[in-house]
């Protein structure tokens, strides 16, 4: 079993979800007391915030490359970046280390063409749906059509993952709003929603969507595992 790194903390509530799923899932494939071989670094969500809101991207991303190297240098044999906003990062992350990055949204593109879903509503923080580089990584890759919500309903949705959602809050008032926003993005054609963030899936679920939803948490772990028993 290869050793998976994961780049966490961005933020804790979500690197959690990834730590009990990546066991289950090894369990699950495994039986026995089997569980994931890994190395955490979880970075303080406060200081990378703080860059990622003054528009410091690439100091951001060095302090995601500064994790890299450590989990590179304790053994990992791939990368796993917890979060999606902050695979604005990767080629970054690419570019300093000597171990792969299982890239979250190609795990995703790739769930998405196999279920033939071939135009998809993004739902994320606000950094994620309007800047262009997952959305471009969906659409040059994959093929696929992404759409994003409103203005109005763009900043909602980063409202919640940042006020609520990374603290650990979940408020039924904004599971509603959650479910108008996607109702909306059917309403105008989309044949999947996307949880483009990585703690959406702790308010959200396919219960919430009459369309397929993809968790990009989930996937993400599944792909990680496959490819640490692969």
């Amino acid at each position: 079993m290869k050793t998976i790194g994961l780049v966490g903390g961005m933020s804790w509530e979500s690197t959690a979800h990834y730590y009990a799923l990546l066991n289950k899932l090894v369990n699950e494939r495994l039986g026995a007391h089997h569980s994931a071989r890994l190395l955490l670094y979880s970075i303080d969500f406060e200081e990378l915030e703080r860059r990622q809101f003054a528009g410091e991207w690439d100091e951001a991303g060095e302090i995601v490359v500064e994790a890299a190297k450590r989990l590179e240098r304790g053994g990992a044999d791939f990368l796993l970046i917890c979060a999606n906003t902050m695979h604005i990062a990767a080629e970054q992350v690419e570019q300093a280390v000597g171990i792969p990055l299982l890239h979250i949204a190609d795990a995703a593109g790739e769930r998405m063409v196999a279920r033939n879903v071939r135009r998809v509503g993004l739902l994320g923080t606000a950094f994620t749906m309007e800047r262009d580089f997952y959305k471009n990584r969906l659409r040059e890759r994959f093929g696929l059509d992404v759409m994003v919500p409103g203005a109005d309903r763009r900043q909602l949705l980063h409202g919640i993952i940042f006020n609520e959602l990374v603290a650990g809050i979940v408020r039924p008032e904004s599971k509603t709003k959650l479910r108008e926003v996607i109702a909306s993005l059917e309403k105008a054609g989309a044949e999947g929603i996307l949880l483009g963030c990585t703690e959406l899936m702790m308010i959200l679920g396919q219960a919430d969507s009459a369309v397929p939803l993809f968790d990009t948490t989930g996937i993400h772990c599944e792909a990680a595992v496959n490819l640490a028993l692969a």
